[in-house]
């Protein structure tokens, strides 16, 4: 039964089982074939190393804040404020993702240019999504977790769309079908666990609101981490089309 997972059968369930399904198609299929193997296990490499540095320290935080807490028996193992689970978690995310886009994004475009002037407004752009993260950071304690999750994002932001704002508008349509996939997947399997007791979002942090049940914060933090993945991908495929 659901009820009866802990954080590390979940994730061999709800994400251990799709990766290995997605793994298997692409090696049948041989989709990716455009971009060597090496760039790809590269690619995937980077992406766990960023995302572990940049996700545990905050990560931690918001666990030692209280902003969410796990259920009784769910947790066996802690490293530091973090379960064993939520470092897997998150190198399983950005596994999935990773594998997801470098199988469904189309070749890189290199005749996309970039001026400096799309770079100055990229880098604002993210910088006025940290800021207001800030902003409901300093508000009421109800879009504490709201914010955490826009001024952490912010940074990324500001570097991503200064590399590469306009090559990222160029392909936006494939931008949404390579985020919206793996956000709708991991939206749903995040539901399944927080209604099984895995975890549990703190009131006093968070807004309330709900889409089909599941908290915004957490819609909008895979929105973000899914968004963190896929750009940075399709950049460095994107700078090796026009400067390899």
């Amino acid at each position: 039964m659901l009820s009866q997972l802990t954080y590390l059968s979940f994730l061999a369930v709800f994400a251990g089982i799709p990766l290995s399904i997605l793994v298997m198609g692409s090696v049948i299929s041989r989709r990716g074939d455009h971009q060597p193997v090496r760039v790809q296990v590269g690619g995937v490499a980077l992406m766990i190393t960023l995302a572990l540095g940049y996700t545990i320290p905050w990560d931690s935080y918001l666990i030692a804040r209280g902003v969410w807490w796990y259920g009784e028996g769910v947790v066996t193992t802690r490293l530091w404020w973090m379960p064993l689970g939520e470092y897997l978690f998150i190198v399983a995310q950005t596994v999935l993702v990773s594998v997801w886009t470098f199988q469904y994004a189309s070749v890189a475009d290199p005749t996309v240019g970039h001026s400096w002037r799309d770079r100055l407004l990229g880098v604002v752009a993210g910088v006025a999504v940290g800021a207001v993260g800030v902003g409901l950071l300093l508000g009421p304690a109800e879009t504490f977790y709201l914010g955490a999750i826009l001024a952490w994002a912010g940074p990324v932001f500001a570097l991503q769309w200064g590399v590469g704002l306009r090559y990222l508008l160029a392909i936006r349509r494939r931008i949404v079908v390579l985020v919206g996939v793996p956000v709708v997947y991991l939206s749903s399997i995040d539901r399944i666990a927080i209604a099984q007791g895995l975890w549990t979002i703190s009131p006093t942090y968070s807004t309330g609101l709900t889409v089909g049940g599941l908290p915004i914060e957490e819609g909008l933090f895979f929105l973000v981490t899914s968004l963190f993945i896929v750009q940075a991908l399709v950049l460095l495929r994107w700078v090796i089309a026009r400067w390899g």
